[in-house]
């Protein structure tokens, strides 16, 4: 039977969700999945194609993913792209061990002015390549960083001495176009120092797919310790989708799609990204292995998708009315934001476009939460007076 829906406190109470797609950065777009596909490889063309068309399409915004091994930089990219969207905000996700965090603030708030306050940034608690720090240190790591960006946005001067970071400079040149805080913050991560990290600093908690019963009480548990820092966040679903006219053709297309792949490929693709054996990703393998003869793990969630992936594992599988069913099913929980992708990428943002998104209530957080100012804001950047 489904779960009722949890008895928590969310940041947005208003049942409407922020509907994102996802740009193949990291070589992960196929229409066989594991098998290479050089039309649909990461180019810069191809990506920003993608982008594009969630943008004409009306999508609130799109997840551009980062990974060190595969794939193109990511603030690189979300700058080129930018001047040739028109609505769309731009999820750009930051390794944070990767970047300095005074040069990261000030990099991400030249953005977020490129976009006029359309940028969203997705953290991701990350060792710098070619070092490993243990679990718990990444975290207190990663907490710092963040200190360092919400100070630069919200300050006149970052002050930091901390474990890994000692700072004493003037935030003027890393003041971003977005106000009352700067570029909402998405998180995501199973262990609880990844739970505890996103509670204190973060804004929306992004999920993996997973059972309604775990969803429920992921939620549950990361609303009380929000609560206990004087705060609330928003929950965010990370999914794959796979939608046709009829269930049974949703059902064929998600066979179809893993018709080509053999363990073998599929453990060597999983293996290349850096978060390969993380918690997560351990979490989304127990799923698939409890799930029925086809790969489902309930009603309409497929996971075999995750034989090649090393993160997001699942789809939402059905036809439009089904699939429109289960994200509402979502929201009622509490979910405001949807990160979605299909393959091959573009066409699948094409097939959910045409017949679930005009049936969604939708949202902007950064809206709603009052983060993008309704006229230019003073800043270096704009209208501050020079010195």
């Amino acid at each position: 039977m489904p779960s009722d829906p949890p008895a928590l406190s969310i940041r947005t109470p208003t049942r409407a969700a922020e509907v994102a797609w996802f740009s193949g950065l990291c070589n992960d777009d196929y229409e066989f999945l594991g098998v290479p596909d050089d039309a649909l490889r990461s180019s810069f063309d191809h990506c920003a194609e993608i982008v594009r068309t969630a943008d004409r399409l009306g999508y609130q915004n799109i997840l551009l993913p980062s990974s060190y091994q595969v794939g193109q930089d990511t603030l690189t990219f979300a700058a080129g792209v930018a001047p040739s969207t028109k609505q769309i905000s731009l999820l750009t996700a930051i390794r944070g061990g990767e970047v300095h965090p005074p040069m990261l603030a000030r990099a991400l708030a030249t953005l977020d002015h490129l976009l006029e306050g359309r940028l969203t940034v997705n953290i991701i608690s990350s060792d710098l390549p070619g070092t490993q720090l243990p679990s718990d240190a990444r975290y207190r790591k990663s907490r710092e960083m963040i200190e360092v960006l919400r100070q630069a946005w919200t300050r006149d001067r970052i002050e930091l001495h901390g474990e890994f970071y000692e700072l004493d400079l003037p935030a003027e040149p890393v003041k971003p176009f977005q106000q009352n805080g700067g570029p909402l913050l998405y998180f995501g991560g199973s262990s609880d120092g990844a739970r505890e990290l996103c509670a204190e600093h973060c804004d929306v908690f992004l999920m993996w797919p997973e059972t309604e019963a775990a969803v429920v009480e992921t939620m549950r548990d990361m609303s009380e310790r929000a609560a206990r820092y004087g705060r609330t966040i928003d929950f965010g679903y990370r999914v794959h989708v796979i939608v046709r006219e009829t269930e049974a053709e949703a059902r064929a297309a998600a066979r179809r799609l893993v018709s080509r792949l053999d363990d073998e490929t599929g453990a060597a693709i999983k293996a290349r990204a850096l978060d390969a054996k993380s918690e997560g990703v351990a979490r989304q393998d127990a799923l698939r292995e409890a799930a029925d003869d086809e790969d489902y793990i309930e009603e309409h969630l497929f996971s075999g998708i995750g034989r090649a992936r090393s993160g997001c594992g699942s789809a939402i599988v059905g036809d439009p009315d089904q699939v429109l069913a289960k994200l509402e099913r979502y929201m009622e929980l509490g979910i405001r934001a949807f990160i979605l992708s299909g393959y091959p990428l573009r066409d699948e943002c094409e097939l959910f476009a045409r017949q679930v998104l005009p049936r969604l209530e939708t949202c902007r957080l950064a809206d709603l939460q009052g983060r993008r100012p309704g006229s230019v804001p003073e800043t270096p950047l704009t209208t501050a007076p020079r010195r």
